[in-house]
């Protein structure tokens, strides 16, 4: 007979049980290993007098300004915005912004209370974040990004009730498991897995599952994972009692498993963070390190470069909108596409076609104030997310260490809304969007009606700086143009997440700048060294 390999067997398990199950069989054999964490370049000397204007106070502009300074570049950063930090941006109470209409939003978060309009989080593998976090003295918290007391909904399934991730995940990894020790114990892997391999792999499916003696996924051997229909306590009424596991028919039905798989992509494992404070912390900190190197309020109008260097015109929005011009011999570029497709930039026309091809998101993030925490004093929901197949997607629950737990009011995100939803909350004025994303919140928390106080809404397609969410590339957009996009035209290159295989993310935006220094650099040196 021929044995199966590790990787066949694998390879079934991933088939039959699904990513998490393979992940943890991985783990037991020895293959699931962390990539080493990407440093910072050496970059050595900078050749005398060399100097590089950055155009954009985003995180990847930053990162390249603090590594080239260290190397002894002379650098200057032109930023639109009165703020350092780009995407990475929370808001506060008293926060005013205008948008591409012209309509002005205030936010009226209570003091200490923020919501992040951009990036939420930062994964565990994200380690060039991480490194600069710690670097700068950045305190982070933990951030939950799965909760099994937190709720998974679909229209369609168990009437429209949401259920706890916890009965959900262990139901449905039950029923698998015990399907799969039927197969078992009918012989038919006897073909492909020896028969000490069966016997091991049985107690792994019973221990995994939650099955029986007799390997049935049951109320007696559900009930500790999934929870109990009354709690265990003490005295004469501490008895608990069994909760009755959901039908595998209907988990199939309610496509359970698409939702939870959502949590255990790479992206989302944990551990994941949050600067104290939100995003926001980040851009302040490099701010703060890159004082004097930033010139704020400059609208960038064109890119013209020569064999000797790189002249930027801007408008001096803090001196009257004058006109100004700031040369370099290298430009760092890391402007969002939809801006910079719309200025007079002198490139290749291979990397004129790239800028004006790549598409963005539509993506609308919605957080409001409530005047209780009703998420953990009503449903003991502390941190982490609720799935949704409504047009909100996600309600995700703050997990500030100095949040959970007091009294008063929260901010929960109320909508993390892209694709086609994107584009139709994006055509909604800011009330408009909170008061419709109240309704969908109300239906998985019947609270919330009563106890919404305030809210706050960006559509990241109408912030003036970027009309856009992030990049949207797929395969034969990173064939066609990936490669142009990347590559020094001249005496200019480009950084940002929309020049990174992690679209979206601060970590692709850093990575991507810090690749396009090192390249900046070597050239550098080729041409004045």
């Amino acid at each position: 007979m021929t044995n199966v390999t590790r990787r066949d067997l694998l390879r079934m398990i991933g088939y039959t049980a699904g990513a998490s199950v393979m992940y943890q069989a991985m783990g037991g054999l020895g293959f699931a290993a962390e990539s080493p964490r990407l440093t910072p370049p050496k970059l050595g000397p900078a050749p005398k007098d060399a100097s590089v204007i950055i155009l954009g106070a985003g995180i990847a502009g930053m990162v390249a300004a603090y590594e080239l300074k260290k190397a002894g570049y002379n650098v200057k950063i032109l930023e639109y915005q009165s703020r350092a930090g780009g995407r990475a941006h929370s808001v506060y109470g008293g926060d005013r912004y205008t948008d591409t209409d012209g309509v002005t939003q205030e936010c009226h978060f209570d003091p200490g209370l923020y919501f992040n309009v951009g990036p939420w989080r930062i994964p565990y593998h994200h380690r060039n974040v991480l490194h600069y976090c710690q670097e700068l003295g950045i305190k982070l918290d933990p951030f939950v990004q799965i909760n099994f007391n937190s709720y998974l909904h679909a229209q369609n399934a168990f009437g429209g009730e949401p259920k706890r991730f916890r009965e959900l995940f262990s139901d449905f990894n039950g029923h698998i498991a015990e399907l799969l020790s039927k197969s078992i114990h009918q012989s038919a892997l006897d073909e492909t897995v020896t028969k000490e391999d069966q016997e091991r792999l049985l107690e792994e499916l019973r221990a995994f599952g939650g099955l029986d003696n007799e390997f049935r996924y049951i109320a007696a051997s559900g009930s500790p994972r999934r929870g109990f229909s009354k709690p265990l306590g003490g005295g004469l009424t501490g008895a608990p009692e069994l909760s009755t596991p959901l039908e595998l028919k209907d988990l199939l039905d309610a496509n359970a498993w698409q939702r939870m798989s959502y949590h255990f992509q790479h992206t989302f494992q944990q551990t994941m963070f949050e600067p104290k404070g939100g995003m926001e912390m980040i851009g302040k900190a490099f701010g703060k390190a890159l004082e004097g190197t930033i010139q704020y309020n400059a609208v960038v109008t064109e890119i013209d470069q020569s064999d000797t260097g790189v002249t930027v015109t801007y408008r001096d929005q803090k001196n009257g909108d004058t006109v100004q011009t700031e040369s370099a011999d290298f430009c760092l570029c890391t402007i969002p596409l939809p801006i910079l497709r719309t200025l007079n930039i002198s490139v290749n026309d291979g990397l004129k076609q790239a800028i004006d091809t790549i598409p963005y998101a539509s993506v609308v993030k919605v957080g409001a104030q409530y005047n209780r925490r009703f998420w953990e004093e009503d449903e003991a929901i502390y941190g982490g997310m609720t799935l949704t197949d409504f047009p909100i997607s996600h309600i995700a629950y703050p997990s500030a260490t100095d949040e959970i737990l007091s009294r008063g009011k929260g901010i929960l995100l109320n909508g993390y809304i892209a694709g086609p939803n994107g584009v139709e909350y994006t055509k909604l004025a800011p009330d408009a969007r909170v008061k419709e994303t109240l309704k969908y919140v109300g239906h998985i928390h019947p609270q919330a009606l009563d106890e919404y106080d305030t809210g706050y809404s960006t559509a990241w397609d109408k912030v003036p700086w970027i009309q856009g969410g992030y990049t949207s590339w797929n395969d034969a957009l990173r064939e066609t143009h990936y490669k142009t996009l990347a590559e020094m035209d001249g005496r200019i290159v480009l950084a940002g997440e929309h020049v990174s295989y992690i679209s979206g993310w601060l970590e692709g935006a850093v990575t991507s700048s810090l690749d396009a220094i090192e390249r900046l650099h070597e050239k550098a040196v080729s041409l004045k060294g």
